[in-house]
């Protein structure tokens, strides 16, 4: 008992002695100690973890030092000598030496004091992040043909004209990488941050920097973004062409997730009418910008914070979210979590989107898009803990064209209940998430996400029934440290996360964007809608500030261009308001009615810090390869269960590349 009493003293001396100079700013998602916490949750180490990310850096001092303190039981297994040293290094890391002025393994120039009894803190520092990737092609098809279409942008009537001339006609060339090709891309990130506390409750903290480099991508096809259909008046509904891009060609698909503000001035093009959307071929110039205001109220039972900042809410593994996930752009917004005991919070989060060009040519017009996307987001979660065996939780979404709100707004309202009494003009969802865990042995979940449904005779096959869900299993693997495997399966439906263009009254009859989505990114998982995925990842920490992953995907997807297009297969895909029973077009039947692209991708992940020899440098390293093919179906849809077949045509080649890539960051925020 004796011991105990001093452990525990020793403990709370420690805890506040951290909490005197820690900050609650938000430690970026990509850090290895999210998977080191998410390895000690599923050992009984802490309760369940919170499922609104990133955590504070208070947040994750508090979680390690209760990790550790509890390891003293050594519940469930418990940590190893290895393990115990990789939390106390980040422990380390992460808590901020405030007062010594200059710290050279931080880049960074600190002070703190009091006025009028009121702890002050700020911390200024210095980054610079380099990334370099290359691809290359093994095998491609190099198809190459040329189209003239009306302008992305401009909305047509279908059939449309193509002599009109009020139609405004683009030359557009699609371009799919050939069997030799090489691509390279890069990117240098300077960075300056200013960040400190505003009393023992409020920290703030802002990130400026500049990009400058290369994304090459390829031009894949067209489509048309709407069947055929009718609008109220049993007139016409206008649609638009679509560009379909390839992902960037030197990283792996879905990974390459853009670091730039708005839009790049390519070399020479340091002009208003020079910036360009995406940096394809030339080297360009961005800018981007990070700002947050975060604190805790009532003993740290409610967390506050005010940030432009990457997020996942609502994932059962990292990466994983069908609601908010990581992947998406950072947008501006509010969010509240008020956890009155440990098995249960709420939280909300109400935030601004931002536009895109993405759904056209690479130009950079700020206002012809945002004109039809003007849109909030808002979520509301509700979240059970069953002591560490169970957990579910529940909420709802909207994307909704800006106006003064205020039930979106409010924290406690819930989304989905308060649309049906102001008007059906949002898009909105439901989601549910469930876990069984056996700590010390693993975990198995499933995942829900609705955006659009009703019950009705052939369930399974209407395109108007929208949603995602996912079911994978996590356990782990004994004698490595901090190792675990993950496979999950998920599946996202047609139209799923898109929307029909809605007239708001309120626009003065402009036809609106309601679509979910984040400056052209999906807001929720990466693969896009009528797709799925397979993935196996084995992830450990090898040694400090070490981290290893070696993961298999198989992604299969729908074509979004090329005459063998499967509607619904983009996240600007429209779904018509009426018919959409009785039209045979808006039937669905995966790998069954159209083309279909199969991607296998084995990618291996390493990266290590250096601080351990005084060096203030970060290292990452992937290398893999993707291989991809294509079916399409021998007769009519659904005209038996393996009727789909390989082929390889212009449009739809086969094609294997190579992947390397390397990054190097100095002066690592944390």
């Amino acid at each position: 008992m004796l011991k105990k009493g001093i452990l525990l003293i020793i403990l709370s001396l420690s805890i506040n002695m951290l909490a005197f100079s820690q900050t609650h700013i938000s430690v970026p998602l990509g850090h290895p100690v999210y998977m080191v916490l998410d390895q000690a949750q599923m050992r009984g180490l802490y309760r369940r973890l919170p499922g609104v990310r990133p955590y504070s850096r208070s947040q994750i001092l508090s979680m390690i030092n209760e990790i550790l303190a509890n390891d003293e039981e050594r519940r469930f297994g418990g940590l190893s000598e290895a393990e115990r040293r990789i939390l106390v290094e980040m422990r380390r890391d992460l808590n901020p030496q405030r007062g010594e002025g200059f710290d050279p393994m931080r880049g960074t120039i600190s002070t703190e004091h009091y006025w009028n009894d009121v702890y002050f803190s700020a911390e200024f520092g210095f980054g610079m992040d380099f990334n370099f990737s290359g691809s290359h092609f093994f095998m491609g098809g190099g198809h190459t043909s040329s189209y003239r279409i009306p302008d992305p942008f401009t909305v047509v009537d279908f059939p449309f004209d193509p002599a009109d001339p009020d139609i405004d006609f683009i030359d557009f060339t699609a371009s799919h990488p050939a069997s030799g090709d090489s691509f390279f891309s890069f990117e240098a990130i300077p960075s300056l941050y200013l960040k400190g506390d505003l009393g023992r409750n409020f920290s703030y903290g802002v990130t400026i920097g500049l990009w400058a480099g290369r994304a090459p991508r390829a031009i894949m096809g067209k489509y048309a973004n709407l069947v055929r259909g009718t609008d109220y008046h049993d007139n016409e509904v206008p649609f638009r062409w679509m560009i379909t891009h390839s992902d960037s060609l030197a990283h792996f698909p879905f990974s390459f997730k853009k670091r730039w503000d708005g839009y790049v001035f390519p070399v020479g093009g340091f002009t208003t009418g020079g910036m360009v959307y995406w940096p394809e071929g030339n080297i360009s110039f961005g800018y981007w910008m990070m700002p947050e205001l975060s604190g805790l109220l009532l003993n740290g039972h409610v967390f506050l914070r005010f940030a432009r900042i990457d997020r996942e809410w609502a994932g059962m593994s990292p990466g994983s979210s069908l609601v908010l996930n990581q992947s998406a752009q950072p947008f501006l917004a509010f969010e509240t979590v008020i956890q009155p005991f440990p098995w249960i919070s709420f939280s909300s989060l109400t935030g601004v989107l931002e536009f895109s060009n993405m759904i056209g040519a690479n130009n950079a017009d700020i206002q012809l898009p945002a004109s039809t996307f003007q849109n909030a987001f808002s979520i509301n979660m509700v979240e059970f803990n069953f002591a560490n065996h169970f957990y579910v939780g529940f909420g709802s979404t909207s994307v909704w064209p800006k106006r003064f709100e205020l039930g979106y707004l409010f924290p406690l309202m819930d989304n989905f209940l308060y649309q049906t009494v102001i008007g059906d003009f949002d898009n909105m969802a439901l989601f549910f998430n469930a876990q069984a865990q056996l700590p010390g042995i693993g975990r198995i979940w499933a995942s829900v996400f609705v955006d659009e449904m009703s019950f009705a005779p052939d369930f399974f096959q209407l395109a108007r029934m929208m949603y995602a869900y996912q079911i994978g299993v996590t356990l782990q693997v004994p004698q490595l440290p901090f190792a675990n495997i993950t496979i999950s399966y998920t599946r996202n439906e047609p139209y799923n996360f898109t929307h029909i263009r809605e007239d708001m009254p309120w626009f003065q009859g402009t036809v609106m964007e309601t679509n979910y989505v984040n400056f052209g990114r999906s807001l929720g998982h990466y693969i896009p809608p009528n797709s799925d995925e397979l993935l196996i990842r084995f992830t450990m920490m090898p040694a400090p500030r070490s981290l290893v992953s070696l993961q298999y995907q198989l992604i299969r997807h729908g074509a979004t261009w090329g005459d063998r297009a499967v509607a619904g297969s983009s996240l600007w895909s429209e779904l018509l308001r009426f018919g959409r029973e009785s039209n045979p077009h808006l039937r669905k039947y995966f790998l069954r009615d159209g083309a279909y692209q199969w991607i296998n991708i084995v990618r291996l992940r390493g990266e290590h810090s250096l601080a351990a020899r005084n060096l203030p440098v970060r290292v990452f390293a992937e290398i893999g390869g993707v291989y991809s093919f294509f079916t399409d179906i021998a007769g009519e849809p659904n005209s038996g269960r393996y009727s789909y077949r390989r082929i390889n045509t212009p449009q739809y080649p086969v094609s294997l590349n190579f992947i390397a890539s390397l990054g190097i960051q100095i002066f690592p925020k944390f």
